[in-house]
């Protein structure tokens, strides 16, 4: 297969969702971190062959997002695009698509990513409510009307929020946040063991900004009020462990561990990546973040799908014959603090080894200090769309800080999945 190699990248800052539709569309969002990135190459962005991105929720007026994204970017009516859904790893699975198509020699330049306006998510009338609109409309008499019109309840204004059911499981009818209850429990996970986990994520990813770690791959976003937005919204400098602990379970009232300040946030935001062939880079002279090594998937009981990162990983390493101790950093996305440490209790498990994944030994759990050693979604929010994007470019530019390295991102995935990128920087053993 070709090489494939991560160029370039960039994110706006994760904008926490308030109480009302945030300023910017899915797609503002992307345009926003991909205009620089291509401003930055050699080459006019009407070279790319592709470009393709993931969205969870695209608005009805943003249908294929990737399109009206890559003609916003002066891309050109000749530069094919395509979405992608794979829940909250949409934009990992943008990234794997357009390395897939870069090996296969059906590409040499990609701009892929995820893009997510969750606080945008549609409030939708409930079906009785269609149906009685539908009524009224096929109601042509004045008579037919009237008995339309005394058909409706007040019950039929009832709304449906299309996040709610879009973050429960269908089949297991679990919220994501129950299904982080039953991992909390199988582990023995305590509640101050995940707000403690909480903290520190707000904490490492404060320490980064003020650092200045993450200028590099955070663009500066500009509203049309003069404002602008340099830092995640949802970071929490002032938070601790007593606020923390005075905050209600949210998923299971009476028993529950899960609180809003342990797991991930309600967010807007985009990452966007540019993907290149050898060829390409050498014909441009391009330089290069990292390199695109391999990526796997994987599915679990989706009553459990916080431990899908388990098996991706597992599979993934196994297939490198590597281990966990191979690698210097490990982005897992923060959905919740119990998933998080679950997978880590998960990975250093004989019994789970044996009985789940099929191994005689276990995997091993990450070195603590490598492990989101920036913070994550806990403390910038996840955008379901952005977010595998967002950890690949993070890990990136944190290999590179480091000298050189090789690392994993993953994120578990609703529905039962996992999936698992693995990527080199200068210096990396091949």
């Amino acid at each position: 297969m070709n090489r494939i190699f991560i160029v370039d990248g960039a994110r706006t800052p994760f904008l926490k969702a308030r109480t009302e539709p945030g300023l910017f569309s899915a797609a503002d969002l992307a345009v926003a971190c991909a205009r620089p990135v291509l401003a930055r190459q050699p080459f006019p962005a009407s070279a790319l062959d592709e470009v393709i991105v993931g969205c969870v929720i695209p608005a009805a007026d943003e249908a294929n997002i990737a399109r009206l994204i890559a003609l916003r970017l002066g891309c050109g009516k000749r530069v094919p695009a395509h979405t992608v859904q794979r829940n909250c790893a949409s934009g990992l699975q943008a990234l794997a698509t357009a390395a897939e198509r870069i090996a296969l020699g059906r590409a040499q330049l990609v701009l892929a990513g995820g893009t997510e306006a969750m606080s945008r998510a549609p409030i939708q009338w409930n079906s009785a409510m269609v149906g009685w609109l539908g009524k009224m409309l096929r109601a042509r008499q004045p008579l037919d009307r009237l008995r339309a019109l005394a058909r409706f309840r007040l019950s039929h204004l009832k709304p449906v929020y299309s996040l709610l059911l879009g973050l429960t499981d269908p089949l297991v009818k679990l919220s994501m946040g129950q299904t982080a209850e039953i991992v909390a429990h199988r582990f023995g996970l305590s509640r101050e063991a995940q707000d403690v986990y909480a903290l520190q994520s707000h904490r490492r990813l404060a320490a980064a900004f003020d650092a200045g770690h993450m200028n590099a791959e955070v663009e500066t976003l500009y509203d049309t009020s003069e404002h602008f937005y340099s830092e995640d919204t949802g970071l929490r400098r002032d938070t601790d462990l007593e606020q923390l602990a005075q905050l209600k379970p949210v998923f299971d009232r009476k028993y529950g561990l899960v609180t809003s300040g342990n797991s991930s946030q309600v967010t807007d935001g985009a990452a966007m990546l540019l993907l290149a062939s050898e060829a390409a880079v050498q014909r441009h002279g391009l330089s290069v973040l990292g390199e695109w090594v391999d990526h796997e998937w994987a599915g679990v009981d989706p009553s459990q799908m916080g431990l899908g990162s388990v098996h991706a990983v597992a599979q993934l390493l196994a297939r490198r014959q590597m281990q966990m101790r191979d690698l210097q950093q490990l982005e897992l996305n923060e959905a919740f603090a119990a998933q998080v440490l679950a997978c880590q209790a998960a990975w250093d498990s004989a019994q789970y080894a044996r009985e789940e994944l099929g191994l005689d030994k276990p995997p091993g759990a990450m070195d603590p200090e490598w492990l989101n050693p920036e913070g994550g979604a806990i403390a910038n929010g996840h955008p379901v769309g952005a977010s595998g994007a967002r950890i690949v470019l993070h890990l990136l530019h944190a290999l590179k800080r480091k000298g050189g390295g090789q690392g994993i991102a993953t994120l578990c995935i609703g529905g039962g999945q996992g999936g698992a990128m693995l990527v080199r920087t200068a210096g990396a053993k091949s």
